[in-house]
Formats: C-alpha cells, sequence, structure tokens
C-alpha cells in the first residue's frame, strides 16, 4: 500500500506516535463512497427528469408535489456535494488520521461543513415527505378520512422535524457549527451534546416519519374495491418506500456505531453513503408512481403495434386460405387503432392517472364472407338485436370507497344494422 504525502509529512514532522502504522493511517473507504453516492444522484436525478416530463407533457398538470420534489432535489445536489467535499478532506478516515495527521484548521473545517451538510440532509428529507403527502392528498381528494388523515400527518412530520433542526443548530453553548474533539484546542470553552446523542435521535425521529410515510400508501391500496392480485401490483408501485425505512434503520445503527466505537469517524463515509441514499430513495419512492404515465403509454404503443401487426398477418392468412378477394374495409382497423388510442389517453388530466390501472375490454366482430351472404348477415344483426360490438372501458380503480366508474366508448354501427 501506497503510504499517501500528507501523512509522510506528518510523520516527518514528529506528530504521528511511534505505536500508529502508516499503512493504518493509509486506510480509506473513500473512492466507494463517492462512486455510490455519485451513482445515487445522478439516477435520481434522471429519475427526475422523467418525472416531470410526464407531468408536462403527458398529464399537463403539475402540483405542489412536484414543486417540493424540485426544492429537494437541489437541497440533495448540495448536500452531495458537501458529502464529497468532506471525504476528499478526511473526515470518514480513522479517528488517528484526523487526530495527527490533519491540521487544526481542516479539523474545524470539516466540522463546519458536516454541521451544514446535515441541515441540508435534515431539511431535504422533510420537504422531500411533505411532497408525498401532497401527492397523496391529491391522490385521496375525494375521500374526506384519508384527507384528514393525511392532514394531521403533517404536523406530526414538522413536530419531527423541529427537534432535529434545533438539536443540530444548539448543539453546543454558545452556538457554534464547530463538534470539538476532547483533545481539540480552542479559544472558547464549548459544552457540546455529544454527537452521537444529536445524530441517535435525529435517526430515530427520522426512521418514524419514514415508518409514517408508508403506512399512508398502505391504508390507501387497503381501502381500494380491487382484487388481491391487483392490489399486490399497486403495492409494487407505491412501496418502495420498504427500501427507505430499511436504510434508515442502517443510519441507526452506523450512527451508533461512529458514536460508541473507538474509531467511530471509519463508519463516516458509509453514513455519508446512506444518507445519500435515504434521501434518493425517498424521492424515487416517491416519483415512480408519478413516472408511470410515461411507461404505460410506451407499453400501450408497444401493444398496439404488436397486436395490429398480428391481426394483419392472421386475416392475410385467412383470406388466402379460403379464396376469397374481399378486401376488408380499411375505416375497421383505423377505428380500432382511434379506440386504443382513446383508451390511452382517457385518464390524461385527472390526478389519479399516475397511479390507477384500468381494465379494459375489447370486443369486435369482423362479419365476413363472400359477396352473395348479405341474407345471413342481415339474420344475424336480427338475432342481436341492435346492439353494435363495440369497446367496453371500465374503470376498476378508486381511491374512493365503494366508487366505480364506467365509460362506454360505442363504435360506428355496421353499414346495414
Amino acid at each position: 500500500m501506497t503510504v499517501p504525502v500528507d501523512i509522510l509529512a506528518a510523520d516527518a514532522a514528529g506528530r504521528i506516535p511511534s505505536g500508529v502504522s502508516l499503512q493504518y493511517l493509509a486506510e480509506s473507504r473513500d473512492r466507494s463512497a463517492i462512486v455510490g453516492i455519485i451513482f445515487m444522484v445522478c439516477f435520481t436525478g434522471l429519475l427526475m427528469i422523467v418525472r416531470l416530463y410526464a407531468r408536462v407533457f403527458i398529464v399537463k398538470k403539475t402540483g405542489l408535489d412536484d414543486a417540493l420534489a424540485i426544492l429537494t432535489l437541489m437541497l440533495y445536489i448540495a448536500f452531495v456535494i458537501l458529502s464529497i467535499v468532506l471525504i476528499n478532506l478526511g473526515s470518514g478516515r480513522h479517528i488517528e488520521y484526523i487526530q495527527y495527521v490533519l491540521s487544526l484548521p481542516t479539523v474545524r473545517e470539516t466540522e463546519v461543513l458536516d454541521f451544514v451538510a446535515h441541515i441540508l440532509y435534515t431539511t431535504a428529507l422533510f420537504l422531500c415527505r411533505l411532497s408525498g403527502l401532497a401527492f397523496y392528498f391529491r391522490l385521496t381528494a375525494r375521500s374526506s378520512k384519508l384527507n384528514l388523515s393525511i392532514i394531521i400527518a403533517a404536523p406530526l412530520l414538522l413536530a419531527a422535524y423541529l427537534p432535529q433542526l434545533f438539536l443540530l443548530i444548539f448543539h453546543c453553548k454558545p452556538v457554534t457549527g464547530l463538534w470539538p474533539y476532547e483533545w481539540q484546542e480552542e479559544p472558547k470553552t464549548y459544552k457540546c451534546l455529544s454527537w452521537g446523542l444529536v445524530y441517535s435521535v435525529n435517526s430515530g425521529l427520522s426512521l418514524a416519519c419514514d415508518m409514517l410515510m408508508f403506512v399512508i400508501p398502505a391504508v390507501l391500496i387497503k381501502g381500494l374495491h380491487v382484487s388481491l392480485e391487483k392490489k399486490i401490483k399497486l403495492s409494487f408501485v407505491m412501496f418502495p418506500g420498504i427500501f427507505v425505512i430499511v436504510i434508515s434503520a442502517i443510519r441507526v445503527w452506523l450512527v451508533a456505531a461512529g458514536q460508541w466505537d473507538s474509531d467511530g469517524s471509519w463508519a463516516y463515509s458509509p453514513m455519508l453513503c446512506v444518507e445519500s441514499a435515504e434521501i434518493a430513495g425517498t424521492l424515487v419512492a416517491l416519483s415512480v408512481p408519478a413516472v408511470k404515465p410515461v411507461f404505460g403509454n410506451l407499453f400501450a404503443h408497444m401493444a398496439e403495434y404488436t397486436s395490429s401487426h398480428t391481426r394483419s398477418r392472421s386475416r392475410s392468412t385467412k383470406l388466402h386460405s379460403l379464396g376469397h378477394s374481399k378486401t376488408i374495409p380499411s375505416a375497421a382497423i383505423s377505428t380500432n387503432r382511434d379506440s386504443k388510442r382513446l383508451i390511452n389517453w382517457s385518464k390524461i388530466g385527472m390526478d389519479d392517472y399516475e397511479m390507477m390501472p384500468s381494465e379494459v375490454s375489447v370486443s369486435r366482430d369482423i362479419l365476413g364472407g363472400s359477396r352473395g351472404s348479405d341474407r345471413s348477415e342481415e339474420a344475424r344483426h336480427k338475432m342481436h338485436g341492435s346492439r353494435s360490438p363495440g369497446i367496453r372501458v371500465t374503470n376498476e380503480v378508486n381511491i374512493t370507497r365503494a366508487q366505480e366508474s364506467e365509460v362506454r366508448v360505442e363504435t360506428p354501427r355496421s353499414r346495414g344494422s
């Protein structure tokens, strides 16, 4: 292992005790933490772009949840920048590296940057959760009970955020951005809460808030009057928050390790990576339902192309085998295509478009035969009555309890009906 220049310089200056190995001081997990943080912020930023595209160009309606999500992303990017700076300064190395290698001004700088970074981290999570509440509030606009529960949840999130913020700001008396070590000499005498105590309380409150954000979509899906299979499918869309809860629990463990382990700073880089993952996971979990229109339209167009291609080949094969020269009217195919487009876009502009699946049943009888089969066609119409085959679109999923809506689209009747 190559020993960095700063460690060699500190050793030459006599600042490193004889019992501390230079190879031990050179150990680092900085690169893996930085790569993980950069990957998460890039992935989250890309997903946010897709979300905004869906809201602006497909749904054509933005809301408070989108504005809060954008503000969260801005704070998240700032937090990522400070995290990378802190890691590069050496905050995630062994405690002996911080004590013997880093200069005292650098130690002070890392403490202040950590103070600012975690205010950004706490605020970003709070705004992101408010964005989730705004999204759920919009989905439950027709249910007074669910609306009331979300309105109650907002003050609870605020009640959890304010203690976290005040513990960070007033962790020392007098107020300072420093987190002085026992061996750190300062011109002023600070009476401070321990770093681990402040971060343990904040981590516990953050975990409770993540669990609250998980309960709300669980209640929403449980109240839907749909089959268990559809509820499970919706759960895959609405429940990525489970991973956020796991990440938040890991952060609690890392904070505890950082406080009560003699080499607490060694867990700092993984903790920054986990904190970045918590913000990213919360944004992703709340953005997955919002990007559903993009992939829904993509799959619908692919299905339309595949079905029309298969239908065309089937008809041509059937006509060739029967030896008929009758041409199927192009209006039938065009009407079918237009009807599918209508199905695909029928929910655009509705607030529940992002997460509500619809059950589509398409039935069409194209009556074929030779030119001399007009009588049999008329008899068939008399047997079926005046009803003409068409497209039935049933929206089986609704936020309100015991409320279903149906939309019927009739295709033009065939000639002679």
